[in-house]
């Protein structure tokens, strides 16, 4: 009872008590938990920050309320507008680098048809590839659009989640811009032309406003440009095809990119696809179709000659590089400053009328075959001063410059070679390549990796065997036997990285060509690319990525253009050693016509399998320039043999190209003073001092192909092989060894086929080819 008094202590008093309670207040001396409120009502603690259910619910209901109101305020608002500008596209003026007008474009190829004039498996193609339930679904599909809203958002791709509707709105009715504004209107005005507008009313527009690449807006215009007829009378192929377009123009067109034909049948085959799905086409008569071949475009008489070519590279470039869109470019305004000189441009025409066109003769079939392609660029900026892409736009469409569907034969080999320098890489025993190097160069010698047989014994020129040859006198000559081994003791991995590096696209066809064939030259790069790579070992390995643009501009101002890193790609000592055996050739070897020149040159000849191409890609100090003369079938685009064109007997790349190499050159570099070249070479790549050869002479142009002619060997003596039987050695040291050393007997990768029991018989095979 003595603790009584504390207690009370502890205790809160009682308020208003008196001594006239008769029932004394009683507390509770256990603890209780706290309430979420105290006396006066108030939520107190951590319940005080969450919302209570009255604000959650006004909450929704006010947000529900504003989108209520909005959607009936941009439904009130938003009226359906006249048909945009855009409809209506202005030209682009496109400029040499001196400002003087090189061409325009722009002007529309458009007639509207009635949607009874279009046959409805042809509509039917359009909606599967576009859009499959436009007749049942609403006009806009907003589960659709927040999906490509997320997926863009989050680095899934650029997606547009429009209906047929929304694109039609878009196309005719307003800009191409990518904004909030702009899609916002787009939505309303496609909910009230839903309303107004029939579906059939609305397909139709759609058809007649769409792009179809060719300068062809509409369904009509698309039908003629690429099939010769009416919309009316496509089959349902063709339709399937036009509808392919819709989603890619300018990659979707075989004849403009014959190497997309994968991608290109693939798009075809998906919308025949949803066809079948949607019961509109019937499975048998699916199976019993075929890809409808596009006709060869014809280009607007505003771009005829050599104007055409330009003007398409330079919108693939731009586009290309997503400096501009394909929709916005065609929405035209646009100033654009190429880098194309006007005096070099003319001199590069004129060189391949004087070497080539003005000797052809329509009496011999060969000649109708004749096609060219050419490029230059400047090596120090990169930039493409001339570009020759075919005797004329309107005549032959598909630009010689920048198709990438011929090999490139022996003009590879100087990637090989740079390669080898630039890992230090050495032969089967141990030695390291330099130009002074002793290879074997007998001709169908089987090919040695880690002292096997690897199956690839490679045929040169003419069936000509060499004996032991320096790589210098190889390269003079071309030899494939040396070149194919160079190629295995180096890594074809390594041989791909470089040419990767020093400017050919990674995706390039059969640039991962197996064991020593990727160093015959069987990839496929374009004259451009081809170009690039020469640029960057005349800028001592220094690559710079090409541009075909200086400026561009609209409404007086400017548009960002890609910045372009300058990066090593080779060490100098790589490219400049390469570069002095590449003058070798010039002055000696297969190239001696590029002499005509008149400056110090580098250069290699090269030539495609069954002389489908002939090809000379070389530089000065100062121009770096490649030219081929290829062989196309205008019939069925087939790539044909060059024998007998313009009266010789077989067209090498020592002929035609480096002819027209020599004429343009001169003329590109006229005014200028002469330079010679400033190399640093690779430690015992100096030339040692002439010795009368061994090797059996060549006229130039010889020995620049993959493979061809019967064997005559068996009259040669048998030299030396050259490869050991035994694992390699351990080579001395290098920096960066060409490839590890095996410690335990190597596995056999490959099988063991003796060398006269293997006989390309003037072919690759398939797998090495094409």
């Amino acid at each position: 009872m003595r603790e009584l008094p504390r207690v009370r202590q502890l205790l809160p008093r009682a308020a208003h008590t008196s001594r006239y309670d008769t029932d004394p207040p009683r507390y509770n001396l256990r603890r209780r938990p706290r309430s979420p409120t105290d006396m006066s009502g108030q939520r107190t603690g951590w319940r005080r920050a969450l919302p209570t259910w009255r604000t959650v619910l006004g909450t929704v209901l006010l947000f529900l309320l504003l989108i209520v109101g909005g959607m009936i305020a941009g439904y009130l608002l938003v009226g359906i507008p006249p048909a945009n500008s855009a409809a209506k596209a202005q030209s682009n003026v496109y400029l040499y680098s001196d400002g003087s007008e090189l061409a325009r474009d722009g002007e529309v190829n458009r007639q509207n048809v009635t949607l009874s004039r279009i046959p409805k498996s042809v509509q039917q193609a359009v909606l599967a590839a576009e859009d499959r339930d436009f007749y049942a679904e609403s006009a806009v599909d907003p589960a659709a659009m927040l999906r490509a809203a997320w997926n863009t958002v989050t680095g899934k791709g650029k997606q547009s989640g429009s209906t047929i509707t929304q694109q039609y709105v878009k196309n005719y009715y307003l800009g191409q811009e990518q904004t909030v504004t702009r899609k916002a209107k787009e939505f309303f005005i496609a909910i009230k032309l839903d309303r107004e507008v029939s579906k059939d009313k609305i397909l139709e527009g759609y058809l007649n406003s769409s792009y179809y690449g060719r300068n062809a807006y509409g369904i009509q215009a698309a039908a003629q440009s690429y099939y010769g007829r009416n919309a009316e009378a496509l089959t349902t192929a063709q339709g399937a095809y036009l509808a392919t377009l819709l989603n890619a123009p300018s990659a979707y067109d075989l004849t403009a990119h014959p190497g997309n034909r994968p991608r290109v049948l693939a798009r075809w085959n998906y919308v025949l696809k949803g066809m079948v799905t949607k019961k509109w086409l019937a499975p048998a008569e699916r199976a019993a179709l075929g890809f409808p071949e596009p006709k060869p475009a014809r280009a607007s008489a505003g771009l005829t000659g050599q104007r055409g070519y330009l003007v398409e590279a330079v919108k693939d470039y731009l586009t290309d590089h997503k400096v501009l869109d394909e929709e916005t470019l065609r929405a035209g305004g646009y100033r654009i400053t190429t880098t194309i000189s006007k005096k070099r441009q003319n001199a590069f025409v004129k060189a391949v009328n004087t070497r080539v066109m003005d000797r052809l003769d329509d009496s011999r079939t060969v000649d109708r075959y004749v096609r060219a392609g050419g490029a230059s660029i400047d090596p120090a900026s990169g930039r493409v001063v001339a570009l020759y892409g075919g005797i004329d736009y309107a005549k032959q469409y598909v630009n010689g410059a920048t198709r990438s569907d011929y090999q490139v034969g022996s003009t590879f080999k100087p990637i090989v070679f740079a390669a080898a320098v630039q890992h230090r890489s050495t032969t089967q025993d141990g030695e390291r390549i330099t130009p002074q190097t002793v290879y074997d160069g007998t001709n169908k010698r089987m090919t040695i990796s880690h002292g096997r047989p690897t199956g690839f014994a490679p045929a040169n020129e003419d069936d000509r065997s060499y004996g032991p040859i320096t790589v210098s006198e190889a390269t003079d000559k071309s030899v494939n036997a040396v070149y194919a081994q160079m190629g295995i003791d180096v890594g074809p991995g390594k041989v791909k990285a470089t040419a990767v590096d020093l400017g050919i696209p990674a995706g390039t066809p059969s640039l991962a060509s197996s064991q020593g064939a990727i160093s015959l030259g069987t990839a496929t790069p374009s004259v451009l690319d081809m170009t690039q790579v020469y640029a960057t070992l005349a800028h001592h390995g220094s690559h710079r990525p090409y541009t075909l643009v200086d400026k561009v501009t609209k409404d007086e101002e400017d548009i960002e253009l890609p910045e372009r890193e300058e990066t090593t790609a080779v060490p100098r000592a790589a490219a400049d050693t390469t570069t002095s055996i590449l003058r070798s050739v010039v002055d000696g070897g297969t190239g001696t016509a590029a002499q005509g020149a008149g400056r110090p040159a580098a250069g290699k000849t090269g030539t495609a399998e069954d002389d489908k191409a002939a090809w000379f890609a070389g530089y000065t100090p100062d121009l770096a320039t490649v030219v081929a003369v290829l062989g196309q079938n205008p019939e069925s685009a087939a790539q044909e043999p060059l024998y007998g064109a313009g009266g010789l007997s077989r067209v090498n790349g020592g002929d035609y190209p480096a002819q027209i190499w020599a004429d343009y050159t001169a003329a590109a570099l006229n005014g200028q003073p002469v330079r010679d070249f400033d190399l640093q070479l690779e430690e015992g790549a100096e030339s040692p001092s002439p010795e009368p050869s061994t090797s059996d002479s060549e006229s130039p142009g010889a020995s620049d192909s993959p493979s061809t002619g019967p064997s005559d060997s068996a009259t040669l003596p048998t030299p030396p092989t050259g490869a050991p039987t035994r694992p390699p050695t351990e080579p001395p040291a290098p920096t960066v060894p060409a490839e590890p050393t095996p410690t335990t007997e190597p596995t056999n990768d490959f099988p063991t086929v003796a060398p006269q029991a293997y006989d390309l018989d003037q072919h690759l095979p398939p797998e090495w080819g094409d």
